[in-house]
């Protein structure tokens, strides 16, 4: 299965601004510091929230910049006071655990949608392993996961690796990613022969993947919730994002990277 090149980005990025339509009301003019959004969120959402992010600034106004990384270190930061006006976490356990501390605000906390796995290799690798068994094969020297540490995608891998009976074959041959991203760049550059990454990247990768059976990870189902930081000065904006990202615009552009809807999931 191929799919076109794209850039898998894992550093902060600013969201390009336009002007447009605005079927979401502006929040109220002021400084140009006080429009500005700074939304903390999963890995996996790279792709997905670079354009949701766009749009949403083009209607708006209301000029986005993202920190993407691991679920489990951006929670970290939240709780050290980094400047989040809101996060968007690979599992809702995190969410949950920053409401019981008062973190977040409580009746911002949703489920926004429900990620997947996938087995990653380079397009060009004579390798294709089609189910998490084949990686029990020494054949794959390298096998990258992200940390599961702190990292959801990592957590559902190591599950996932464990129910197929592989966990202790493969243990000595794991890499760690700090993210779900960058545990796919070490594929990518060829560092590791095989990466179990998520959906949401394989799908606007170049590479070769393959789905891996939610019934293999059913303790970390990836189940992401979505929470406006306490505190923030921009919870308006910040209430305006989360609506933007369950409208009909965001939901399309969610499904097209892969994501399960919220009404679309089956069991939690």
């Amino acid at each position: 299965m191929y799919h076109r090149p794209a850039l898998i980005v894992i550093i902060p990025l600013l969201v390009a601004s336009a002007c447009g339509a605005l079927p979401f009301p502006s929040s109220p003019s002021g400084a140009a510091g006080d429009r500005e959004l700074v939304v903390a969120a999963a890995a996996d959402l790279t792709p997905a929230f670079n354009e949701i992010g766009m749009l949403f600034e083009e209607q708006t106004g209301i000029k986005v910049v993202f920190n993407f990384g691991s679920t489990g270190q951006l929670a970290q930061q939240i709780e050290r006071g980094a400047p989040f006006d809101l996060f968007y976490a690979a599992n809702e356990s995190f969410i949950e655990a920053l409401n019981d501390k008062g973190l977040v605000i409580a009746d911002t906390m949703e489920i926004y949608a429900q990620g997947r796995i996938t087995i990653w290799t380079r397009p060009d690798s004579p390798l294709q392993p089609t189910r998490v068994e084949d990686l029990r094969d020494p054949v794959y020297r390298r096998i990258a996961i992200a940390n599961p540490e702190h990292a959801p995608y990592g957590q559902a891998a190591k599950e996932a690796l464990e129910r197929a009976g592989v966990w202790d074959a493969v243990q000595p041959r794991l890499v760690f990613g700090e993210n779900v991203a960058q545990t796919l760049t070490l594929a990518d550059t060829g560092n590791v022969d095989a990466a179990i990454v998520a959906l949401s990247l394989s799908v606007q990768s170049n590479g070769k993947w393959n789905l891996i059976p939610a019934e293999l990870h059913p303790d970390h189902p990836l189940l992401q919730m979505a929470a406006v930081v306490a505190g923030t000065q921009r919870e308006a904006e910040a209430r305006q994002f989360i609506a933007f990202v369950n409208s009909a615009q965001g939901h399309a552009i969610m499904k097209k990277y892969g994501f399960i809807l919220p009404g679309e999931i089956v069991s939690r």
